[in-house]
């Protein structure tokens, strides 16, 4: 999904998540000024035919905001993550992760745990 957009296109959808809605000036100054106004409202414009970003007019321009649920971008996101960096394994993801043990809390492991169980049953049906 988010994965196929090219970089800068990736970048704003990124900045809108993050920002949340946004008109083009404020994504503008998420970029550090590296593209044209212009330029901005163009990859918007493809964002928007695409089915990524759409917007609204308010009293200082249109406000861009993300179609995808965040949700959905996330697991797109971790998805492309998991393919590319270990090699399609969500073992081998988890494993990573769990290698940071050192940075988790016990409530953090305590919740990883809740959340397996919580998958098993999900199987068992």
């Amino acid at each position: 999904m988010l994965a196929t957009l090219p970089p800068r296109e990736r970048q704003i959808v990124d900045i809108l998540y993050e920002q949340g809605p946004s008109v083009v000036g404020e994504i503008l100054d998420a970029l550090g000024h590296e593209v044209s106004g212009s330029a901005v409202r163009a990859m918007l414009k493809r964002l928007e035919d695409k089915g990524f970003v759409a917007r609204k007019p308010s009293e200082s321009g249109f406000v861009y905001a993300p179609s995808l649920p965040e949700a959905t971008a996330r697991k797109s996101a971790l998805g492309q993550v998991v393919k590319v960096f270990f090699n399609g394994s969500p073992v081998g993801a988890v494993s990573a992760l769990l290698g940071m043990q050192d940075g988790l809390e016990n409530d953090e492991l305590d919740e990883l745990e809740r959340l397996i169980a919580e998958a098993r049953k999900g199987k068992a049906k």
